[in-house]
């Protein structure tokens, strides 16, 4: 059973209830568990009630300082935080125009943001009494930062990865195996992300003690609104540290978007701030006028995927389509509502890059910053290579650098060897 089956009967939309907009910290929620028209949790009864468990829990130790003090100390001693914000000097000179910030969360332990989650999401099962963890994993970044914290207190971990994306991240899977886990190749439907997801749902269906650590802000709620508060320390830091550097915000700020999670967190603290620009890239693949590709917010439409209401990718007779990207961390049908809310709201821009313009932004970084980002935050390096040229040079981008590129260079170097 997977959580495609298991939504596949319910309703494509759930009356909208009205409410007031409220500003719940930077979370936009009209209803609970509602950005706006998408969100919501379409689960089967025993999914729920782990749900209601788990949204009371986090309730209850969010904004406890002792959960707190916890989850800070391990922020900075385990993952290495704060990341430092770091002026592209080199790339700002070659492409004069704005200068150019990296928010380096590829140096957090383990090479990405993908911990600051996964932290929070651990120290909540520690707290629930969990023995068993459950999650899914794309690029595996994720899957990575699972097993480590998995083995750092002493929880058993199984992680669902597509079998397409095995192969693509040999050096991940190994990772995940040196520390522990369990990798689960799951052959099904595209054998990548999205039928990773469907895995580990059905895996946590069949063993409802375990928990599962959701890696991006999408699925049922309350996990988008979860993931939104472990991640939106890259934006608490890099608002911060751009105020010390420069006096004043930036005018862009750029973030990869798959199901999500960096981009949330990299958007968060600067929702508010009306004149900074928050614009999200999506994977065009091969192009977006082709079927190849997994750009949500640009080709889809509203309907429910993954327990939740938002933007998908569909074929005409309504099933999901398949999707693809260069990166297995973006290559995703679906999007977090959060986002869904923020397309329609208009508050962030959504474009998509190509394979061939992730690539050469990567090329192009780590030639002139010596620094190799993951594929897919190379996808909001293409962006910015893109506008900066466009614009002043006393105007200011970050790009959230959401992983290291060491994952990559073996499939790096296959696609520039194929071109040849």
């Amino acid at each position: 059973m997977n959580l495609s089956s298991i939504c596949s009967s319910l309703p494509t939309t759930k009356s909208k209830q009205k409410a007031e907009l409220i500003q719940k910290e930077e979370i936009f929620m009209t209803t609970k568990g509602y950005f706006g028209q998408f969100g919501g949790s379409f689960v089967p009864e025993p999914i729920q009630a782990l749900l209601d468990e788990l949204e009371v829990t986090f309730e209850k130790y969010k904004d406890d300082p002792e959960f707190l003090a916890e989850f800070r100390h391990y922020l900075k001693d385990y993952s290495g935080r704060e990341t430092p914000l770091y002026f592209a000097e080199s790339l700002t000179d070659h492409l004069g125009g704005a200068k150019i910030y990296l928010k380096r969360e590829d140096l957090n332990h383990l090479g990405s943001h993908k911990l600051n989650n996964v932290l929070g999401q651990i120290l909540l099962a520690k707290r629930m009494g969990k023995k068993r963890v459950i999650a899914e994993t794309g690029a595996g970044q994720h899957g990575v930062a699972t097993a480590a914290a998995a083995a750092k207190f002493g929880m058993a971990c199984d992680v669902y990865m597509g079998a397409e994306d095995v192969e693509r991240q040999r050096l991940n899977v190994f990772r995940m195996e040196m520390m522990g886990a369990t990798v689960h190749a799951v052959e099904t439907g595209t054998r990548t992300l999205k039928d990773a997801v469907d895995a580990a749902f059905g895996a946590w269906m069949n063993d409802l003690e375990a928990f599962y650590v959701l890696g991006s802000a999408v699925g049922p709620h309350p996990y988008p609104t979860i993931v939104h508060e472990f991640q939106k320390v890259i934006s608490e830091e890099s608002r911060r540290q751009i105020l010390e550097k420069e006096g004043r915000l930036p005018d862009y700020v750029i973030a990869c978007v798959g199901g999500g999670s960096n981009a949330i967190g990299a958007f968060s603290l600067y929702v508010a701030d009306e004149e900074v620009k928050l614009v999200g890239v999506e994977a065009a693949g091969h192009g977006l006028d082709t079927d190849k590709h997994a750009a949500t917010m640009t080709k889809g439409s509203i309907g429910i995927v993954d327990g939740m209401k938002t933007y998908a990718v569909f074929k005409e007779d309504g099933e999901l389509a398949p999707v693809y990207s260069i990166s297995a961390g973006l290559d995703y049908p679906g999007v977090g509502p959060e986002h869904a809310y923020f397309k329609d709201s208009g508050r962030v821009e959504y474009v998509a890059a190509t394979d061939e313009e992730a690539v050469q932004a990567l090329l192009l970084l780590s030639k002139t910053e010596g620094i190799i980002p993951a594929i897919e935050s190379s996808h909001a390096i293409a962006e910015a290579v893109k506008r900066a040229p466009k614009l002043s040079k006393d105007e200011i981008i970050i790009i959230n650098v959401s992983g290291r590129g060491d994952k990559d260079v073996a499939a790096i170097a296959d696609y520039l060897e194929a071109k040849k």
